[in-house]
């Protein structure tokens, strides 16, 4: 389904719909999302993104979406720009909670003023205007997020190529032109 003309890959999921027993939710990207997500990603080809989520309530008000996103892609390898597949295979779990939940607050120290974060925890939920959530958004980001900058072909290196030496590396001397000066 496609919602949004920045996000190539939409599944929106009714939030109302969704109970405390998990479901189970499959995701394919057909040829124009994959089209798309080449184009949004700056790759040359998306072979396949496939996600699958269990989907379930969290808390009170709030979504979990947990499970595992692939994707198969074609890049241009940095050195050469021959393409260079990759397959990307990433976990997923994403809390949503709807806008003005007490549960998006982040904790404040109440004497500084500071957030508290703690970098091996959680991340903080996502917030979410309106009665849906994004499966296929989700997915895409988390696809997106894992793809290589830098692709490279397994049989190239970039062993003859010098960025510098220590001469070129040596300050030149500021008197280094006046050697020549009284020469003439």
């Amino acid at each position: 389904m496609h919602t949004d003309d920045e996000t190539p890959f939409s599944y929106p999921v009714k939030v109302a719909h969704i109970s405390a027993n998990a479901v189970e939710v499959k995701l394919s990207a057909n040829d124009r999302e994959r089209a798309g997500l080449a184009d949004l990603w700056s790759v040359l080809e998306v072979k396949a993104l496939d996600a699958t989520f269990t989907v379930q309530r969290w808390k009170r008000d709030g979504v979990r979406l947990k499970g595992r996103v692939t994707a198969d892609i074609v890049q241009a390898c940095v050195v050469t720009l021959d393409p260079v597949e990759s397959h990307i295979d990433e976990p997923v779990e994403v809390v949503f909670v709807p806008e003005g939940s007490k549960l998006a607050r982040m904790p404040v120290a109440i004497e500084t003023g500071e957030v508290l974060l703690d970098p091996n925890g959680p991340d903080a939920p996502e917030i979410f205007t309106g009665d849906t959530i994004d499966a296929g958004a989700v997915a895409a980001e988390h696809a997106a997020l894992a793809i290589d900058p830098y692709p490279r072909r397994a049989d190239v290196a970039f062993s003859e190529h010098i960025e510098g030496t220590d001469e070129d590396d040596k300050k030149p001397s500021p008197f280094a032109v006046l050697k020549d000066w009284k020469k003439d």
